[in-house]
């Protein structure tokens, strides 16, 4: 089995989908609005954009996703990357796609002069036993206030 990790292309658009929709039901979100799916869609896309999505293919079928950015830090001069999605579907999971995808960003970040990759998750994710692998927990707790 050979896992290929790659950038989203305009034709995985029906594989992506599903993933996508997977990923946000996982996070409780299962009535995310289409314009934000289509605006996210077109930014991986436009090269002019700051937000990049790659995939995991195994046997040609699409398994996983990865949609990260990069931006500026108060405490670097280079730009740091953040990866804000990351999923698997049910049956890749255990195979080394959620690996996969993590260290092609590393990749990716790495070669566009970044010196950090960071994400956060649920305290409950079973993802974590992955995470505490190939990352180092942090300290810092996520406080937000939603704006109108």
């Amino acid at each position: 089995m050979t896992i290929i990790v790659r950038p989203l292309r305009p034709d995985d658009r029906d594989q992506w989908q599903p993933l996508w929709d997977g990923y946000n039901l996982f996070y409780e979100r299962p009535d995310l609005p289409g314009e934000i799916t289509e605006t996210g869609w077109a930014r991986f896309l436009d090269p002019a954009e700051p937000m990049f999505a790659a995939v995991a293919e195994i046997d040609g079928k699409i398994v996983g996703l990865v949609h990260y950015l990069y931006h500026r830090n108060t405490s670097m001069i280079e730009d740091v990357c953040y990866l804000q999605d990351l999923f698997t579907t049910p049956e890749a999971r255990g195979l080394g796609v959620g690996r996969a995808l993590i260290e092609y960003v590393y990749g990716e970040a790495a070669a566009a002069g970044s010196r950090r990759v960071y994400w956060q998750t649920q305290e409950w994710n079973p993802a974590r036993k992955l995470y505490d692998q190939v990352a180092t927990l942090s300290p810092f707790r996520r406080y937000v206030k939603e704006l109108a």
